[in-house]
Formats: C-alpha cells, sequence, structure tokens
C-alpha cells in the first residue's frame, strides 16, 4: 500500500519538509514524517541548509512557547477591560461635558466624539506603549503572535475590531479575544528582558 502522504509531502516547500523531519517531528505521525524523509532524499536537500532552517525552527519554537506561556487569562484581561473602560468614560465625558444635549447637532457631535475618543485611546496607548493604561497596572502588554512589538497597522486593525458586537466578552471564554484572534495579537505578562 502506497503511503498516503506522499502526494502531501511532495507540494511541500524544502523548508517546510526540513521543520517536518526535524523540529515538529513530534506533532506528526510516523508514516507522514516517512513520506517527508523519502521527498527530503528525493530533492537532494543540502545539509548546510537543512542545519540552517533547523536551527531558525528551533528559535521559533522556543520564542512562541515563550509567548504561549505568558499569554494572560481571563481575570487579568477583564481587570484590564475596566480600567480602560473608566479611563475612555472619563476623558470622554470631559471632551462631551460642554455641549448641549438639546441640540441635534451638538448631540451627533457628542457621539463623534465619543468614538473618536474610544478609537484615539486604544490605538494612541498601544501605538506608543504597547499597552493602555489597564495594561500598566496589570503590567501587560500586546505583542504579535510571534513576540514581536505590532506594527501600527496591527494595533489600528486591533483598535477597529474592538468594535464587533460581543467582542467585549469574548476573553471570558478564550485567552485571546475575538480582536486579539482576527489582529494576530496576544496580551502577555511584562518580562525582564
Amino acid at each position: 500500500m502506497e503511503n498516503e502522504f506522499v502526494k502531501v509531502m511532495s507540494e511541500r516547500t524544502d523548508k517546510e519538509l526540513i521543520r517536518i523531519v526535524t523540529v515538529e517531528r513530534g506533532n506528526y505521525n510516523p508514516t507522514a514524517i516517512e513520506a517527508a524523509e523519502a521527498e527530503v532524499e528525493r530533492r537532494n536537500i543540502e545539509t548546510s541548509e537543512f542545519e540552517r532552517i533547523k536551527e531558525k525552527a528551533t528559535v521559533e519554537k522556543v520564542k512562541k512557547q515563550k509567548v504561549d506561556s505568558n499569554v494572560v487569562g481571563s481575570g487579568i484581561r477583564f481587570l484590564n477591560f475596566i480600567i480602560d473602560f473608566i479611563i475612555w468614560l472619563i476623558i470622554s465625558a470631559i471632551l462631551t461635558f460642554p455641549l448641549s444635549a438639546n441640540d441635534g447637532n451638538q448631540m451627533l457631535l457628542g457621539y463623534v466624539i465619543i468614538f473618536v475618543t474610544f478609537i484615539g485611546y486604544y490605538a494612541i496607548m498601544e501605538i506608543k506603549f504597547q499597552k493602555t493604561v489597564g495594561k500598566f497596572v496589570t503590567k501587560t502588554r500586546v505583542i504579535k503572535m510571534n513576540g514581536e512589538k505590532p506594527e501600527n497597522a496591527d494595533i489600528i486593525s486591533r483598535t477597529f475590531c474592538r468594535l464587533i458586537p460581543f467582542d467585549r466578552i469574548s476573553f471570558l471564554f478564550v485567552k485571546n479575544g475575538i480582536h486579539d484572534f482576527l489582529s494576530k495579537t496576544k496580551v502577555v505578562k511584562e518580562t525582564e528582558e
């Protein structure tokens, strides 16, 4: 009987094959490993390339494990939310207080101010500091899935994803809420590095 993984492994890149037969070996069943090793041999991949990719994959795996071990739980996320919500409400109240509630135009302006302060608070704080006031208090910060500092676009995406209904409670059920998942970010404990 022919190995069912031969075709699958023939479609993998050299880098993927090397990762499979070295660093990620434990994640695959023996039949898949056998097919991957046969494909590596068939392609005659050079050992120098093999070692370089293996080393890089090992470093990435260790880095990912470190990031995953520092992801904060729902309780800390909820505390961050409460603190940030209060700060945002205070900022919004200060900026909308002078507006008259009787005038329709000023009421519309008030809603715009509330929306802009929400987006501005999260975007500015996380772009500049990788954290909001809530995250300063709980000693946590935002990072990309691979542990690197998020780009401005990641933070903007993260901020707008917070507007998705039920996003605020999604982190009560999983470690990474909707806005984390869609922006490919995580909230982790601060580490001394």
